[in-house]
């Protein structure tokens, strides 16, 4: 592809000299500086641009009918135009660079490297952003092991890209603060409303909507053969163990991260039975409504119903796979997942 330039090149001196002249061949030769453009440097434009120049003269030498000097100007208009074209897309990828560079450290405040295995606990985890170019988005997880058990924290702010990531920043803070220091997930909850609502009264949405969260917590207590969950208006977590899938439904629900001030902050903890062996998975609303070209949502417990005992970073590649195979790579909201699995030895 880099050198497609020089072969274009090539390929139109080529046919100017072996056809006819009026087949006109030749004025094909500002093609080639264009083309460059798009891939190359200024200078390296700039000289394709007088070789082209030079083979014109040349054919004008066997050829002194050929209408040389329209074409001439041709090559030096668009080399002169294809130097500036190059020299702003350089500026633009520079700028897309650091952008990047952005991006890579906002998803090391919010998104920090997962621990693989916390004791007996596996974990793995996927994200994918929707938004364009982006690395990391409105979606969040975060896992740490605590004096209570394993937590784990999976949520997705209202919005993707940018805009929500500091949203979501705030309240992974909050977790990996109140992790620690609550023995009970109603606690680290109000922490995470809490500090989501500070967030949002000092940097306030555009546009009417309010900015609010899902929101799932669950707890794996060291020694235990259960895990808690509390739901905060968050899709249901999946465990699968040899074929068998549960959704782990909630009891009652429990409110949004930023409204528990307008519908009140009645929590529930529910209580399911967590076996060696059982793999949990826990994501955000991205993967279940995931959508075909036929607009039909991507069939997450039906596929997982269908997936063979596995590790945890098999079955995110595995999903990752086939949600992108599903969609044709057109992803319309950010998609998280974290996989955990009880160790059998």
């Amino acid at each position: 592809m880099r050198l497609s330039p020089v072969f274009l090149t090539v390929v139109i001196a080529s046919l100017a000299y072996t056809t006819p002249p009026e087949m006109a061949f030749s004025r094909l030769l500002p093609a080639a500086p264009a083309l460059a453009a798009a891939m190359w440097p200024v200078l390296p434009t700039v000289l394709l641009g007088t070789v082209c120049l030079l083979l014109m003269i040349g054919l004008s030498l066997v050829f002194p009918d050929l209408g040389t000097w329209w074409t001439a100007s041709g090559i030096i208009a668009v080399t002169v135009a294809a130097a500036y074209g190059s020299h702003v897309r350089l500026q633009r990828e520079r700028t897309l660079f650091q952008v990047r560079l952005v991006a890579d450290a906002a998803q090391q405040v919010v998104l920090s490297p997962m621990p693989r295995r916390i004791g007996g606990i596996e974990i793995e985890s996927l994200y994918l952003a929707a938004a364009a170019e982006a690395r990391i988005g409105g979606d969040f997880y975060e896992a740490v092991d605590t004096p209570f058990g394993v937590r784990l924290l999976i949520g997705d702010v209202r919005g993707k890209g940018l805009p929500a990531v500091g949203a979501a920043a705030a309240i992974v803070n909050a977790f990996r603060e109140a992790a620690y220091g609550e023995a009970d997930l109603v606690d680290i909850a109000r922490r995470l409303d809490a500090s989501s609502t500070r967030y949002n009264a000092s940097f306030p949405p555009e546009g009417p909507m309010e900015r609010f969260a899902t929101a799932l917590l669950v707890e794996i207590p060291h020694g235990a053969a259960h895990i808690d969950v509390l739901n905060c208006g968050h899709p249901p977590p999946l465990i699968l163990n040899r074929g068998k899938l549960r959704v782990l439904d909630s009891a009652a629900p429990s409110p949004l991260l930023s409204l528990a001030e307008l519908i009140g902050d009645d929590y529930t903890v529910d209580t399911f039975g967590f076996a060696p062996g059982d793999v949990l998975l826990l994501y955000t609303d991205g993967i279940a409504e995931a959508r075909a070209r036929d607009g039909e949502f991507f069939p997450l417990t039906e596929w997982m119903r269908r997936q063979p005992p596995a590790p945890p970073r098999d079955l995110l590649t595995a999903l990752h796979r086939d949600l992108l195979r599903y969609s044709r790579g057109r992803l319309d909201d950010d998609i998280a997942a974290l996989a955990v699995r009880l160790s059998e030895s």
